[in-house]
């Protein structure tokens, strides 16, 4: 799987974690130099937890909170799901993910 924006790979990795039809990317296989985080931006969802976000800057341009993440999720949500997907990386607003 690959999340792709403005031309530029930004994850790139064989082993995604599926969350309610959302992939998730390993921590390790992200660009970190191309995300920049969304202070003071969080959400909250019933079951996995507070979600925080990862502004996109490539090329000069900005996507803003176009990734989540969840630093802690919450432990129920992490048995639901059968993997640990602290820190694991989603995106949306724009960004394909594709095979």
């Amino acid at each position: 799987m690959k999340a792709v924006w403005n031309g530029k790979t930004i994850a790139e990795t064989n082993e995604t974690i599926e969350i309610e039809g959302n992939q998730y990317f390993p921590p390790d296989s992200v660009d970190k130099d191309l995300l920049r985080v969304s202070e003071g931006y969080h959400t909250t969802c019933p079951w996995k937890g507070q979600a925080s976000y990862y502004d996109i800057v490539i090329d000069g341009e900005t996507n803003e909170k176009g990734a989540w993440f969840y630093p802690k999720p919450n432990q129920s949500a992490i048995d639901r799901v059968g993997e640990n997907f602290t820190n694991y990386v989603a995106f949306w607003n724009g960004v394909s993910v594709v095979q």
